[in-house]
């Protein structure tokens, strides 16, 4: 049986249908936004759900111009739905922007690349400048806007101004479809233009959506949901739907049945248990959902080769800014709930659901509203208290855990690379186990670990620490499983004295003192010193350390010739 190809990174509905890709049918999408009557809806949810493909969808459905292709309905849902919605097929004008474009650096590449998009949708519409509906005037405006030529000032109200040609053209008013409308709000936050961005954002929300007597209504997407007061000021109660909403969660990402049914077809039931660990788990609303991009993309792998490991494909397909720089001003108790939630354990916290770029970090607990709807966490209980609703939440599945011990801890480590450790490193040299103690126990203060009495992990954060000395090699022998001292500090000048770190995992903090003297009696009595010795070094420091979570005793031997 030829099965259908996979549709990985489309999100051209036309596209996905005529090319005969493998579809979820979503069409019922449009029957709800119909029934509900949202004059403006936003909805948020984290990158790579299945936003965009719906927004293509909803244009090629309501869009008068794509009468000629109307056929890529046949067979799905919505067609079955009845005559209250098929009438609404191809009736209206479109306006669709997508505002991901704007992910530059400075404000105005940014903003050139917001023109351009704007002007590609006047090019679309290029045939208004032959409608007798349509004054001189205004056709010489729409010339302005289309060529980029106009006024920045005039681009603020463009989609207004693009929404009352196509009614005079077609006496109807007009949908419009704006997705990722937060990323030029992010992305200017990040690089320091976000003042100028934020201006230009709420003059063309307001106008297009708020003063647009032309608008039928609105349907917008993105990954966070920004303050009203911040962007949304005077807008007619727009319908806000988050990952928290009970409405249109099935819309957004993969159900159980669905996924179900696609492994069916693809010969992959024996892969659906697997594939329910690492990509299942987020819920929004009252829906359980699975990652699509990931889900497809392992579909595919698995097609291809079924003995392959799943992978987490969704790693780098978010913009990672906010929750890396929430994490470098993070406290101890961010550390200890990250670790916490690394181990498989629940964190319980206030969350907002929006926010004030400008306010991230003004707001305590922001990063964990951050991490839930951009999709790092889930909710799985809540609670209200002295006029605050509390979730209780925990990391979604597999994949999204891989992300935690591979990224977030990758951060937490990058901070302390960056570290000045200087005073560290001269202690260790000058046999002063005194400093040296207190300035590891400062550097473990800032480390992160899901596994704080794993002596695999104090080894490997000895040694990350320790490789940036100058003039010196960091040799890690128990990472090439020689039976041999944990630690080596090697100078690359022989008269320099040598160190040598043998290292313990106490099960007790009272244990602590007595395995560091221990880790160093280790040292002497299987003779790790003599490598050293034969590779022409006169001098040895020897190290025991123990630890026993974020806290070390050290006891220091050496500094005289070797035997």
């Amino acid at each position: 049986m030829l099965h259908k190809p996979l549709p990985v990174g489309v999100e051209n509905f036309e596209k996905m249908i005529d090319s005969g890709y493998y579809y979820i049918d979503k069409t019922l999408f449009i029957k709800e936004l119909i029934d509900k009557k949202g004059e403006v809806n936003l909805f948020t949810r984290p990158r790579r759900f299945g936003k965009t493909l719906n927004l293509s969808m909803l244009q090629h459905f309501f869009d008068i111009t794509k009468k000629s292709s109307s056929h890529i309905f046949d067979g799905l849902q919505i067609m079955s739905a009845g005559d209250k919605y098929t009438s609404e097929m191809n009736r209206y004008p479109v306006i669709s922007l997508s505002l991901k474009v704007a992910e530059k650096s400075q404000y105005e590449t940014s903003f050139n690349s917001l023109k351009a998009e704007i002007a590609s949708e006047f090019i679309r519409n290029e045939f208004l400048l032959e409608s007798a509906s349509v004054p001189q005037a205004r056709k010489a405006i729409f010339k302005k806007l289309m060529y980029g030529e106009a006024e920045d000032d005039a681009y603020s109200g463009s989609l207004k101004f693009l929404s009352e040609c196509l009614e005079a053209h077609y006496g109807k008013k007009v949908i419009i479809l704006i997705d990722e409308y937060d990323v030029p709000l992010e992305k200017a936050y990040f690089h320091g233009y976000y003042p100028q961005m934020l201006e230009f954002i709420r003059s063309f929300l307001h106008s297009g959506l708020k003063t647009n007597d032309s608008l039928h209504f609105a349907v917008m997407t993105g990954c966070l949901r920004v303050s009203k007061e911040s962007i949304f000021t005077g807008l007619n109660n727009p319908k806000i739907m988050t990952i928290l909403s009970n409405a249109y969660g099935e819309y957004f990402g993969l159900t159980e049945g669905e996924v179900a049914a696609a492994f069916n077809y693809y010969g992959l039931e024996s892969k659906l248990e697997e594939a329910h660990s690492w990509y299942n788990g987020y819920v929004f609303g009252n829906v359980n959902v699975y990652n699509p991009w990931s889900i497809i993309r392992y579909m595919g792998d698995m097609c291809s080769n079924i003995n392959r490991f799943p992978r987490p494909y969704w790693i780098n397909t978010s913009s990672n800014d906010i929750i890396r720089e929430l994490i470098d001003v993070a406290g101890a108790d961010v550390k200890s709930e990250i670790e916490a939630l690394i181990r498989g354990e629940s964190i319980t916290k206030p969350v907002t659901e929006d926010t004030t770029y400008g306010e991230i970090f003004k707001k305590p607990g922001s990063i964990w509203s951050f991490l839930l709807f951009t999709g790092y966490l889930k909710k799985t209980g809540e609670f209200f208290r002295d006029n605050q609703i509390y979730l209780k939440m925990e990391i979604p599945n597999t994949e999204v855990w891989t992300i935690y011990r591979d990224k977030i801890m990758e951060w937490f480590e990058d901070k302390i690379k960056a570290a000045d450790l200087s005073a560290l490193y001269a202690a260790i040299m000058a046999s002063d186990a005194e400093t040296f103690e207190e300035e590891l126990s400062e550097l473990l203060a800032g480390a992160i670990s899901y596994h704080d009495s794993h002596e695999n992990f104090y080894h490997g954060f000895m040694t990350g620490a320790l490789s940036p000395m100058k003039g010196c090699i960091v040799k890690s022998n128990r990472e090439s499983g020689e039976g041999r001292g944990d630690i080596f500090i090697m100078p690359e000048r022989l008269k320099k004295p040598a160190v040598i770190l043998e290292l313990k995992a106490s099960k007790t903090a009272a244990g602590m003192e007595g395995d560091c003297l221990a880790a160093l009696r280790q040292i002497d009595e299987k003779g790790y010193t003599h490598e050293l010795n034969r590779m022409g070094y006169k001098n040895v420091l020897k190290y025991g350390i123990s630890f026993y979570r974020k806290n070390c005793v050290i006891a220091a031997g050496g500094g005289c010739p070797l035997s």
